[in-house]
Parts: structure tokens; C-alpha cells; sequence
């Protein structure tokens, strides 16, 4: 009997528009993932907390709990705490730290995970991986996906704009990485998952070409779908591949190298992206790419994060050794410095004309 479909791990629930938080309660109970209303909130002491005093009155049976970063030891203190409880799920309310170390705990009890995230900094929000710091440095945690994902984009509007210009570099980044993959596909006979490499592609192109902006509720309606669909991409294909290529590699090499002076994860994604473009000769596209990411006010040179030529230099060069194992156009061209300098001063050349 052949196999005719397949079953695509998925939220329950995508409830993305604005004013959704106010119906969170019903949300759950309407979808049988609470009908008690007894959940586990987890909660930053920032913008969670705040939002803990207007939720409260809807959810009396909810506990809260604050969590004090994104660490391991947070979530495994946090998974800790909620064992003595009896709850339906866990709802991890906040930013991305906080969502991840939900994430992390409610894997650890064995507890569905509501994710309700309050800005749109980057793709995590719906994958299947949680990112904590630990003694090494920071790891990656195979979670389950969360049961439901509530996004109200009133909520999104008051968060620091910064944080969701992050989420359209992170965004954007979706379609370097599927390039990279392909890549690795022609060179190597890696296997693509199609469908996989289609969400992702797909949610990257509609951030990129959308005209709006970051005031606009359509446009954060667009962002926030595709970093939702580009955690289902994650979990489909079982790995970052769909998100993550050279683009990533250069994100985790500015960490590593700068860790006190690395920008946010989406900035250096977009930068990356738009570099690795020109790298593997998609000059045009490339260009497009670094002035959307300028009208959005992204960076797109190294200076315009508080980092050298030469700095950026080394990155790049460093950047393969964040992902063993990983092929992208960095592994494939194996450039040397003083290559590395040669194409980035026609890169720098090339997005300021």
C-alpha cells in the first residue's frame, strides 16, 4: 500500500491578529487544549509581567511563574517548579527567551506548550528547537512544536521596533539558506524536503516583497505568518535546514567570536544573507536584498554594527566551523582572507550604488 500523505507536525491553533490576546482563555477552551483553565504561565518580569495584570482577571486558574533568562538552568529550574501542579498546558508569554525556555520545560513534564510571543524578533517562535545558554556557551534542544501559537499584533506594535526588524532579517534569511540547500543538493546529493524548502521559500519571498512596513498591521500579519511557517518548515524537514545556511553560520560566528558585542540574531542573519547572495553570485538579487533590508533599517555592512572590515573578515572565515557537517557557499568557495576582503569590497561597492 503505497503511503498517499504524510502528517505534518503543526500548531493546533494559529491565532494571529489584532487583539488576540484578549481572547486567549476562549481560544484554549474552544480547541479542548484547557477546558479547566488550570496552565502554567511562564512569564519574563518585563513585558510578560506587564501583560500579567490584564490577563489575569480571565485566567483565574492559571499560575504564574516568572523566569529570570534563557538559560538551562532557568528552564530546568522552571520544569522543576511546575511539577507540582496539575495542569492542562504550559503558555510561554513573552520574547523569545522566555518561549523557549517554556518550551524546554513543558517538553521536560510532558506538557503541551502554547506559545503567545510578544514581539516578532525571529523564527523560534514555532519551531521545534529551543536555543538556551549553558556552561558551554548555547545549545540547541529538540522541543516539540507548540499546540497553539497566539500572536496579537496590538501587542506587537508596542514592542521595541528593533525586535521585529529582527524578524524580517531572520525572515528574509529563508531564502539564502533554501539557495544553500540547493546547493548542497547539486554538489553533495543532499536530500531537499520539497514541501519544506516551499514554506520556508514562500514565507521569506512574501517578507521581502511585501511594500508595507513595520507600522503597518498587514505587513506584521505577513511577518508573523512566515516566521510561523518557517518553524512548521523546521519541523517537517526534522532539522534547521529550511532556515538555516551560510546566512546562520555568519550569525553564529559573530556570537562566538564578539560575544559581548554581537548584534541581535536577525540583524546578522539579514547582513549575513545578503553577503552570502553576492558570494554565490546572485548579484541582483543580492542588491534587492540589502535595500529592502536598509528601508527597513537593517544593516547591511558590518560598520553599521559596531564592527571592522576586518572583524567581518574573520567571521566569514571562521564562520564553517559553527555548523560541521553543514553545506553551504561558504564550505563550497573555501575562500582564503584575502578573497574574503576582495568580495566584500565589490559587495560594499555593489549595495551602495
Amino acid at each position: 500500500m503505497p503511503v498517499l500523505t504524510r502528517l505534518i507536525p503543526s500548531p493546533v491553533v494559529v491565532d494571529i491578529r489584532p487583539g488576540a490576546l484578549d481572547d486567549l482563555a476562549s481560544v484554549l477552551s474552544d480547541e479542548r487544549i484547557s477546558h479547566s483553565g488550570k496552565l502554567a504561565i511562564a512569564v519574563s518580569n518585563g513585558s510578560g509581567a506587564r501583560l500579567r495584570e490584564r490577563l489575569a482577571p480571565a485566567l483565574p486558574g492559571a499560575t504564574w511563574y516568572e523566569v529570570g533568562g534563557g538559560t538551562l538552568d532557568d528552564a530546568i529550574r522552571l520544569a522543576g517548579d511546575m511539577k507540582s501542579g496539575h495542569y492542562d498546558a504550559v503558555v510561554g508569554l513573552g520574547g523569545g527567551k522566555i518561549i523557549d525556555c517554556a518550551k524546554f520545560a513543558a517538553a521536560r513534564v510532558g506538557l503541551p506548550l502554547v506559545a503567545v510571543p510578544t514581539n516578532l524578533a525571529h523564527d523560534g517562535l514555532c519551531s521545534p528547537v529551543a536555543t538556551l545558554d549553558n556552561d558551554a556557551g548555547r545549545g540547541s534542544y529538540g522541543v516539540p512544536n507548540p499546540i497553539a501559537v497566539v500572536i496579537d499584533l496590538d501587542v506587537i506594535r508596542e514592542a521595541p521596533v528593533r525586535f521585529v526588524r529582527a524578524g524580517i532579517g531572520d525572515a528574509i534569511s529563508n531564502i539564502n539558506a533554501i539557495a544553500d540547500w540547493e546547493l548542497s543538493n547539486r554538489v553533495n546529493g543532499e536530500k531537499i524536503d520539497g514541501l519544506a524548502a516551499a514554506m520556508a521559500r514562500q514565507a521569506g519571498e512574501a517578507v521581502l516583497r511585501h511594500p508595507g512596513g513595520v507600522g503597518d498591521n498587514d505587513f506584521l500579519q505577513v511577518l508573523a505568518e512566515a516566521l510561523v511557517l518557517t518553524g512548521v518548515a523546521m519541523s517537517i524537514s526534522g532539522d534547521s535546514r529550511p532556515a538555516s545556511g551560510s546566512c546562520h553560520e555568519i550569525n553564529h560566528a559573530f556570537d562566538l567570536l564578539f560575544p559581548q558585542r554581537a548584534a541581535s540574531h536577525g540583524e546578522q542573519c539579514g547582513l549575513g544573507a545578503a553577503f552570502a547572495m553576492y558570494l554565490r553570485g546572485a548579484h541582483e538579487e543580492a542588491a534587492y536584498m540589502a535595500e529592502v533590508l536598509q528601508r527597513h533599517g537593517l544593516p547591511v555592512l558590518p560598520e553599521e554594527i559596531g564592527f571592522t572590515v576586518d572583524e567581518f573578515v574573520r567571521v566569514v572565515e571562521f564562520a564553517p566551523q559553527t555548523r560541521p557537517g553543514r553545506y553551504t557557499i561558504l564550505e563550497h568557495l573555501d575562500l582564503k582572507t584575502h578573497q574574503i576582503k576582495d568580495i566584500y569590497s565589490d559587495y560594499a561597492k555593489a549595495i551602495g550604488s
